[in-house]
């Protein structure tokens, strides 16, 4: 499975509604260990995690979040931009995660999220 397949697997966990299923989604695309933080939130192990998405579709029902950029890497990181569309098609601003990936599985083992376009000085 090539970079690009593991955090569009990874991105369609945070669309998906049904908790098994996306658990199976993390299980392919992240390790059980997975550390996941944002400026709301720092969870650690999958199970943490689909709680957590859980609250967060909870909040914006059918809302899916979209993979917005290609994906920079390097040193066993990467960084891609994505966006949450609600159901009713508005867009919020983008995101960007910044990833760390597991060489021996290729999965992503830190996810370090940023919300909203980069602050000008």
């Amino acid at each position: 499975m090539t970079l690009e397949d593991t955090i569009d697997i990874y991105c369609a966990a945070w669309s998906e509604r049904d908790p098994s299923y996306r658990q199976d989604l993390l299980g392919r695309s992240v390790t059980d260990s997975v550390r996941y933080t944002d400026p709301e939130t720092d969870v650690t192990g999958i199970a943490a995690l689909v709680d957590h998405i859980s609250g967060v579709l909870a909040r914006s029902a059918g809302a899916k979040i979209l993979r917005t950029s290609g994906i920079d890497t390097h040193h066993g990181a990467a960084r891609f931009a994505w966006q949450m569309v609600k159901a009713d098609g508005t867009v919020l601003p983008e995101g960007l995660d910044i990833v760390w990936i597991d060489e021996e599985t290729g999965k992503l083992k830190t996810v370090l999220g940023f919300f909203g376009a980069l602050r000008r000085e």
